[in-house]
């Protein structure tokens, strides 16, 4: 598949987009189409290609990197900061790999302790009910791949056995990092989901924290 024609294919499923995406636009170009220029290449993957996001049109606070970070969070758990869309992965030397995420709507997000129930590779999606009873038009399943709203790879948040409906996960939509446009969900690049899921096993900690705090 083409870039042009994943382009056209991020246009089409934009409204379905995991976690509900509010109107949030993409950078304007000279171009007519304003998804253009978005994409810069192709990772390979299995069993499709993940699209590389042309990073220069992101604030570079946003970029995957490792950082200092001193929190009580024990190596291998995850946290994420809700007002300062970002996540972290705790590692053993007294830093973090940090990556660029986009959070819930205001009134959406989630905060607390969870764990990864379970990963999944290109995932399918189906609306939860708070989602359909939203936007009653929304299909009932979109199948894994390019134009899938949870894009490459999913980690899905469980509490006490139960999945919770809340995830990390992937997006078509790299516009949106940095940004409050989901009804709870964590959205990464789908180059960085990738590689956060190769390195965060089943049963890892997550943490979501909102004002400095992931308990009420």
């Amino acid at each position: 598949m083409t870039i042009r024609r994943l382009l056209l294919g991020a246009i089409a499923i934009a409204p379905l987009a995991a976690c509900q995406t509010a109107n949030i636009q993409p950078q304007a170009t000279a171009e007519a189409d304003p998804y253009a220029g978005w994409y810069v290449g192709m990772m390979p993957d299995k069993p499709h290609d993940v699209p590389l996001v042309d990073r220069s049109k992101m604030d570079a606070k946003y970029a995957r990197q490792t950082v200092a970070y001193n929190g009580p969070e024990k190596p291998g758990s995850i946290v994420v900061d809700i007002d300062e869309r970002l996540l972290y992965l705790v590692q053993s030397d007294n830093t973090a790999v940090r990556y660029g995420v986009g959070v819930g709507k205001q009134g959406f997000s989630w905060k607390g302790v969870a764990s990864v129930g379970r990963k999944g590779v290109w995932p399918a999606w189906s609306p939860t009910k708070t989602m359909v009873g939203i936007k009653p038009d929304l299909p009932r399943y979109v199948e894994a791949g390019l134009n899938n709203p949870l894009g490459a790879r999913a980690l899905y948040l469980h509490q006490n056995g139960a999945d919770t409906l809340f995830r990390i996960h992937g997006t078509n939509e790299p516009w949106s990092i940095g940004e409050q446009v989901s009804s709870g969900c964590v959205r990464m690049l789908n180059e960085d989901i990738v590689d956060l899921y190769e390195r965060v096993p089943v049963g890892a900690t997550v943490y979501v924290k909102r004002n400095g705090r992931y308990r009420a």
